[in-house]
């Protein structure tokens, strides 16, 4: 891997919310293009830091690649997240980065977290049915659809749920505690 995950800085949060808002809207997964009022959200990585954790993947020189937000149940941030489970949003990648396995480094320092997080047994996410290629990375990584879990955040906009058990969660173990 030529690239790091961390915690995003806040020099890093103009560049990782455009970033965001860029992949979102370029890929075509916001309704109202320009004009969709979640452009807002997805560019304001300071209120999202101050209230969760948002990663970022860098590139040695400092270039921010992307980024993702990871909560725990009850946090702000948190839309299907319950008691035991962190949940993981807006993931992105900077089209020049993708293919260089950015968006699955995100997702597995997302899955660490939540395997380090006391009494987590399992990491959950919504996504959009148009984000194909975030779904190839969930499954490879083990995450399971949970239709009973779909939502819709605004009327027509369907989300789907993907759940990852955690290791150690179903014998009873501590989640990552090896």
């Amino acid at each position: 891997m030529d690239f790091t995950i961390r915690e995003a800085e806040p020099g890093e949060y103009a560049r990782l919310g455009e970033i965001t808002a860029r992949a979102y809207l370029v890929d075509g997964h916001l309704d109202f293009g320009e004009d969709d009022p979640y452009l807002y959200t997805l560019r304001d990585v300071a209120t999202r830091a101050a209230e969760a954790e948002v990663l970022a993947a860098v590139d040695p020189d400092g270039t921010v690649l992307g980024g993702v937000t990871v909560v725990l149940a009850g946090g702000p941030w948190a839309d299907i997240a319950q008691d035991g489970e962190a949940e993981f949003r807006m993931l992105a990648v900077d089209r020049s980065a993708r293919g260089r396995g950015v968006g699955e480094a995100l997702v597995r320092a997302c899955v660490a977290r939540a395997q380090n997080t006391e009494g987590c047994i399992r990491l959950v996410l919504s996504t959009q049915a148009s984000m194909r290629q975030a779904h190839r990375i969930y499954e490879r990584l083990g995450f399971v659809r949970t239709p009973e879990r779909d939502w819709e955040p605004l009327p027509e906009l369907p989300l789907l749920a993907y759940v990852l058990d955690l290791p150690g969660a179903a014998d009873g173990g501590t989640p990552g505690g090896g």
